[in-house]
C-alpha cells in the first residue's frame, strides 16, 4: 500500500474548506483507498492529509489523469505544500486499515534515519515501540511507511486528544533511550492533527 502525506498552510480557510469537498471525487478512482486529514494543534493553519493507495501504479495512474481536475478548486488556498510518498512497511497493532471515522486525532511522526542504522531502527519499531503503542488506551491503528532515502513516517490513530495525552512523555522518554533513538535518528519531526470528518473520503 502506498501512503501519501501532504502538509500545507492554508491562507484562505473558507476557499480551502469549500474546494476540499471536490476531493470526494476520489471515491470512483481505481487504486484509492481512502483519505483524511485535519488541522494540526500546534501550528495554526497549518492542515495535514493522508491518502492511501492500493499501489504506485495506481497512484501515477490518478495523477496523471484526475488530479489536476480535483485540485483546481484550491487554486490559490494555501501556499507551502509539501508531499512524501512512503510505501507500507508493517503495522502498528493489527489489521490496519484507511479508516477514518472511529478516529479523532492523527499523530504523524517523520524520521530521517542515518543509513547504517535503518536495520536497527525499523527492529526497534517492531520490538520496543510497537507494542508500547499498541497497548496504549485509545490508540486505534497505525502504520510504518519508508520512502526512499532513509525516510519513515510513523502513523497512529486515536480515539481522542485526551487519550493520547496518556502517552506520558516520560514514559516516551524511556522508551526512546531504549530503542537507541538517538543513534539511529538524523531529524525527526512530528505533529499531532485534530481530524475534520468532512475531509474524510
Amino acid at each position: 500500500m502506498l501512503v501519501k502525506w501532504i502538509r500545507l498552510t492554508v491562507v484562505d480557510r473558507r476557499g480551502f474548506e469549500r474546494g476540499q469537498r471536490k476531493w470526494a471525487g476520489l471515491l470512483g478512482e481505481p487504486g484509492f483507498r481512502g483519505q483524511g486529514g485535519g488541522w494540526s494543534r500546534s501550528r495554526p493553519g497549518v492542515a495535514h492529509f493522508v491518502a492511501f493507495w492500493e499501489s504506485r501504479a495506481f497512484y501515477d495512474s490518478f495523477m496523471a489523469r484526475s488530479h489536476d481536475r480535483l485540485a483546481a478548486a484550491q487554486v490559490g488556498t494555501f501556499k507551502d505544500s509539501q508531499v512524501r510518498l512512503f510505501e507500507h512497511e508493517f503495522d502498528v497493532k493489527v489489521g490496519f486499515e484507511p479508516v477514518f471515522a472511529d478516529v479523532d486525532v492523527l499523530r504523524l511522526a517523520h524520521s530521517r534515519v542515518r543509513e547504517d542504522r535503518v536495520e536497527h531502527f525499523t527492529l526497534m519499531q517492531e520490538k520496543v515501540w510497537n507494542p508500547a503503542m499498541a497497548g496504549s488506551p485509545g490508540m486505534v491503528r497505525g502504520m510504518l511507511g519508508q520512502a526512499p532515502g532513509e525516510e519513515f513516517l510513523v502513523l497512529s490513530m486515536w480515539q481522542s486528544a485526551a487519550e493520547r495525552g496518556k502517552y506520558r512523555p516520560e514514559r516516551v522518554e524511556r522508551l526512546a533511550l531504549r530503542a537507541q533513538i538517538a543513534a539511529d535518528v538524523e531529524a525527526l519531526a512530528g505533529d499531532v492533527v485534530q481530524l475534520e470528518p468532512a475531509w474524510t473520503v
